[in-house]
C-alpha cells in the first residue's frame, strides 16, 4: 500500500458516508484487515460506519468456480481428491484470506473445505513493510504514539495473525491447543458450551483445510437477527475471558464471523489459526483492573494499572494519574454501553496510564484489548442498555475462584 493509496484508504474509513468496500477489498489483505480493526472503534467512527465495516468479517469477494477447481487440482493432496464424494462449487462463506465450501466425504461425513484464495503473502508483506516505514518516521516526531495506541504494535499484531492465517495447518494446531486447554480446565472451570470442529488432518495441508460441517449460524447472523439473550452472550465472555485472563493463551481473532452457534446453542470456535499469548503481568493487571472496576472500587482499579509501569511512579505522578482516571470514570458505573462505549473509555485509560503513570502496555496487550473491543461492539449491537462492567462481575469472580487468579505475585 503506497502513500497515496493509504491516504485514499483513510479517507474511505473516516468520511461520514459509507466506505467503498469493493475498492477496499481490491487493495489487498492489509486494507481489509485494517478495516476490520476500525470496525471495532466506535470511539473513532459512527456506529453505522462500524456496522458497515463489520460486514467485511464474512462478506468478502469470492473466487470464480473455475479458479476454485484449479486451486484444488494444484494444491489439494491426492488423498483429498480420492476421499471427496461431492463438492459444492458455490461457497458457503468468504473472508479476506479464504473461502469455505460444503462437501461430503465417501465415508458419508458432511464437511467444509476451506481454500486459501491466492498467493497473498508477498503483497501483504510488502504493504506492511511500507507502512511500518512511514509509521517509524511519524513516531520520530510523536514518540508517545509508541505507547499510546501504538500503531507499530497494531501493525505487528495484524501482520502476525494474518501470516499465521495464510497457513491452514495453523488452524488445526490452534484448535487442538485451545481444546486441550479446555480439557485441562475441566475440573475447576468447566466450559460445556464451548466446542471445536473436528479436523481431518490427513486430508488437509497449508492451502486446503477439511473440517466438520457445523449445523448452525454464525454469531454475526445471530446479531443481525436480534435473537440473542443477554444471559446467553455473557457466557461467551465467561469462556473467552477464561482463556484471556486465566490462561493467557486465547483465540486472537474472535470476531462474530469466527464463532458459530450450533443447533444445540453451543459456541463453536472456528478460524483458530491466530492464537495469541499474553504475559501474566499484562493479563493479571487487566483482570484486577476490571475486577475492581466491576465492584466499584475505582482507586483499587487504578492501582492495578500501576503494575504495568517499570517502577512505581512518584507520588505527584500518581495523584495526577488518579485525577485523570477519576475524570474518565466519573459516572461510568451508571452508563450503559450505548451511552458510553467501553472501547472509548479503554482508549482514554491506556493514554492516561501511559502519559501520567509511565505504564507500558506493549505489543502483548493489544490482542486482549482488541478482544474486549469485540465484546464491546457485540453488546452495542445487541443490548446497548447493558452496563457491561457490572455484568462482567460474576464471571470475574469465577475467574478468581476457578482459575486461581489474583494469587500470583507480579514481578
Amino acid at each position: 500500500m503506497r502513500f497515496f493509496t493509504f491516504s485514499r484508504f483513510m479517507y474511505q474509513i473516516l468520511r461520514k458516508k459509507e466506505a467503498n468496500l469493493a475498492w477496499i477489498q481490491s487493495q489487498g489483505l492489509l486494507a481489509v484487515k485494517l478495516s476490520q480493526i476500525f470496525a471495532l472503534r466506535p470511539d473513532l467512527l459512527s456506529i453505522e460506519k462500524c456496522k458497515q465495516l463489520q460486514t467485511l468479517y464474512g462478506q468478502a469477494s469470492t473466487i470464480p468456480t473455475e479458479n476454485v477447481q484449479n486451486i484444488l487440482k494444484s494444491k489439494a493432496s491426492m488423498k483429498f481428491h480420492d476421499s471427496i464424494e461431492w463438492f459444492d462449487d458455490t461457497p458457503l462463506a468468504a473472508a479476506s484470506v479464504g473461502q469455505v465450501h460444503r462437501a461430503r466425504l465417501k465415508t458419508g461425513d458432511e464437511v467444509v473445505v476451506k481454500i486459501i484464495k491466492a498467493d497473498h503473502k508477498n503483497k501483504f508483506q510488502k504493504d506492511v513493510y511500507r507502512m511500518k516505514r512511514w509509521l517509524k518516521i511519524l513516531i520520530l516526531f510523536s514518540p508517545k504514539l509508541r505507547k499510546v495506541g501504538n500503531p507499530i504494535a497494531l501493525l505487528n499484531h495484524v501482520e502476525d495473525y494474518t501470516l499465521r492465517e495464510l497457513n491452514l495447518n495453523n488452524e488445526i494446531k490452534g484448535g487442538n491447543k485451545l481444546k486441550q486447554i479446555q480439557s485441562d480446565l475441566e475440573e475447576n472451570f468447566p466450559m460445556p458450551r464451548l466446542k471445536f470442529p473436528k479436523y481431518y488432518e490427513e486430508l488437509s495441508n497449508e492451502d486446503v483445510l477439511v473440517s466438520e460441517f457445523i449445523d448452525g449460524i454464525t454469531l454475526e447472523e445471530g446479531i443481525r437477527a436480534q435473537n440473542l439473550d443477554w444471559d446467553y452472550l455473557i457466557e461467551l465472555f465467561r469462556i473467552h475471558g477464561a482463556y484471556m485472563f486465566g490462561v493467557g493463551t486465547f483465540h486472537g481473532d474472535l470476531h462474530p464471523g469466527n464463532c458459530i452457534i450450533d443447533k444445540d446453542g453451543n459456541f463453536v470456535f472456528i478460524d483458530n489459526g491466530a492464537i495469541c499469548d499474553s504475559p501474566k503481568r499484562i493479563s493479571l493487571s487487566l483482570f484486577r483492573f476490571f475486577e475492581h472496576l466491576s465492584a466499584d472500587s475505582k482507586d483499587d482499579a487504578y492501582e492495578a494499572l500501576l503494575a504495568l509501569a517499570e517502577s512505581r511512579p512518584s507520588e505527584n505522578k500518581i495523584i495526577k494519574f488518579k485525577g485523570k482516571m477519576s475524570d474518565i470514570y466519573d459516572g461510568f458505573e451508571d452508563k450503559s454501553v450505548g451511552e458510553q462505549s467501553l472501547t472509548e473509555v479503554m482508549m482514554k485509560t491506556v493514554r492516561a496510564a501511559v502519559e501520567e503513570a509511565g505504564a507500558d502496555f506493549g505489543e502483548e496487550a493489544f490482542p486482549i484489548i482488541r478482544s474486549l473491543m469485540y465484546m464491546d461492539g457485540l453488546v452495542i449491537r445487541t443490548h446497548p442498555d447493558v452496563k457491561l462492567i457490572h455484568e462482567m462481575g460474576p464471571s470475574l469472580d469465577e475467574f478468581r475462584e476457578g482459575l486461581g487468579l489474583g494469587k500470583e505475585i507480579l514481578v
